[in-house]
């Protein structure tokens, strides 16, 4: 479901072993089975903006397209973010995909600098940031 529409299929990354690092799913029960429908990580990691403040990186963010914009992602992200926030950081930041960026936006993220294309995904970027509130 992450890199259904990108040039590699890999969605390991090397911080998902990472010390504090924490990874979240919502599932989809019925009556005989249960289907992972929404992932994330989150991995304690500084962002170049502000490198001395404790701060979470989100990775890995995405939900079955047959279940988009039903709020899902929303949840997952608040829940991660309360996590974050309930760990001590000071902020939240992401590589998000363009064509996410109003999601992130209306969940309390701001762009911070120019767009990019990644290098793995082949598809434009730009970091995001959610400043959390103690």
């Amino acid at each position: 479901m992450l890199r259904a529409d990108t040039p590699t299929k890999e969605v390991v990354f090397p911080e998902d072993t990472s010390p504090g690092a924490v990874h979240l799913g919502v599932c989809e029960r019925s009556s005989d089975d249960e289907v992972l429908v929404a992932t994330s990580s989150w991995v304690p990691r500084p962002w170049v903006g502000a490198p001395d403040e404790p701060a979470v990186q989100l990775r890995g963010m995405a939900t079955l397209v047959s279940h988009q914009s039903r709020g899902i992602g929303a949840i997952l992200l608040e829940a991660g973010v309360a996590r974050a926030r309930a760990d001590g950081a000071a902020l939240v930041w992401a590589n998000a995909r363009d064509a996410a960026l109003a999601f992130y936006l209306r969940n309390g993220f701001v762009v911070s600098g120019d767009g990019f294309v990644d290098a793995a995904t082949q598809l434009p970027h730009h970091q995001v940031v959610h400043r959390l509130q103690r």
